[in-house]
């Protein structure tokens, strides 16, 4: 059974393409098989693999509204590493179709049951917005990542985000946990990456990565060439933090194999999680 894990934060800028797309990348050259969903009507998920969003012969969109079948919009990326669902503009129709709906916000759920006994990891970029989008990535995913900048207001909108966290997972989603936090642009010159950085771990723990994600030029360019950055740059900084995030991810799933209570303890971070933020 594959593993979803929704990349999630309603809060702009904070890496959350970046690190489904690289992750994505680290985890297929860890010979993983791995699907990249992308769930953003701008799409940038989709146009830092390579494809153009505008040329696609089915979206998300598509198979979200029933148009078209979730396999006649998978795109192989990145010399056949791993796989695409794309998206568009058209994203915006999703999102209003998915609300006139009464089962709209499992009907990616839904879709991806149709694929998923074909991958080990299933990545979804969610959009910036705590959206009908995102609650379809939400009801989909059994675990969340959520990227966090090593910046001045790095927990602001943090306990909104939680608490849709927890409502989807009392209503339609019981295997929904907080899988982490990921500290993205760090800068370890800047004493204040350093602080956030030291407030994130007083505030949740284990639940934070050890792995920590660099502010590194390299990182900010692939994009521009529609590469991650495993293939622009495989030396760069950035490169080397997504391969040691995809290891850290590999080896927390490979415990919690081994723990029949990892997943339980999973959920209490969770819940320490969200007792925090309210605070």
């Amino acid at each position: 059974m594959s593993e979803t894990i929704a990349i999630a934060n309603q809060k702009g800028g904070v890496g959350k393409t970046t690190t489904s797309v690289n992750l994505a990348a680290a985890l297929a050259e860890a010979e993983q098989r791995v699907l990249l969903v992308d769930m953003d009507a701008q799409g940038n998920a989709t146009m830092g693999v390579g494809v153009d969003k505008k040329a696609l012969p089915a979206t998300v969109c598509d198979f979200l509204l029933g148009e078209k079948g979730v396999s006649d919009a998978l795109q192989v990326v990145q010399d056949g590493d791993f796989f695409l669902l794309g998206a568009n503009a058209d994203m915006t129709a999703a999102e209003v179709g998915l609300r006139e709906r009464k089962a709209g916000r499992l009907a990616l759920r839904a879709a991806l049951k149709e694929i998923e006994h074909s991958f080990d990891y299933i990545i979804i970029d969610c959009p910036p917005t705590l959206s009908m989008l995102t609650i379809n990535a939400l009801s989909a995913a059994r675990g969340v990542i959520i990227p966090m900048q090593c910046e001045y207001y790095a927990l602001e909108g943090l306990s909104d985000l939680l608490q849709t966290i927890e409502s989807v997972h009392d209503v339609v989603n019981r295997n929904l946990h907080v899988e982490g936090v990921l500290r993205t642009m760090h800068d370890p010159r800047n004493r204040l990456s350093g602080e956030v950085s030291n407030q994130l771990i007083e505030h949740f723990g284990d639940a934070v990565y050890k792995t920590i994600i660099p502010r590194n030029v390299r990182l900010a360019e692939a994009p521009s060439h529609g590469l991650p950055i495993t293939k622009y740059d495989s030396g760069a900084a950035g490169a080397v933090a997504y391969r040691a995030l995809a290891r850290e991810i590999l080896g927390r799933d490979d415990n919690e194999i081994l723990d029949s209570e990892g997943d339980g303890a999973r959920r209490a971070v969770s819940s320490i999680f969200k007792r925090r933020a309210r605070a």
